[in-house]
């Protein structure tokens, strides 16, 4: 699932270029524009909420994903930080949560960072790709 190719992600993008007018592609047209270039400069820069709301729910999608990294290494010096964490604890106890926590604090810390970095974005795609009207 990059970036465009998840069901959810795939109905943002069509939820959001439904509610650009088609008169900005007819304006584009009638000045002599070809596709690539109406999409090149004026859908493409239109879209930055949509492709910044997509970016950072994909971003933490893949950061976080578990499953699909347990199945397929097998080797323990390629594992991703989120198979790292679960095999920091202790199988019978006696877990140093002090360390747990501050282990999950660094893991969850660049979530964090690209939410706050691309937040307008992010609640700006949000909200325009479910307004119709």
């Amino acid at each position: 699932l990059w970036m465009g190719g998840g069901a959810f992600n795939i109905f943002l993008f069509r939820q959001f270029f439904m509610t650009i007018p088609y008169e900005l592609d007819e304006a584009a047209r009638i000045d002599g524009a070809s596709n690539y270039r109406i999409y090149w400069s004026v859908i493409l820069p239109l879209s930055k909420p949509a492709l910044g709301a997509v970016a950072i729910m994909s971003f933490i999608f893949h950061w976080n994903t578990f499953q699909g990294p347990l199945i397929y290494l097998n080797d323990n010096s390629k594992y991703t930080v989120s198979l790292g964490l679960s095999m920091f604890r202790a199988p019978f106890g006696g877990t140093p949560w002090h360390w747990y926590m501050a282990a999950s604090l660094t893991v969850i810390a660049p979530c964090i960072i690209v939410f706050f970095i691309a937040q307008r974005y992010f609640i700006q795609g949000i909200v325009i790709s479910g307004v119709k009207g």
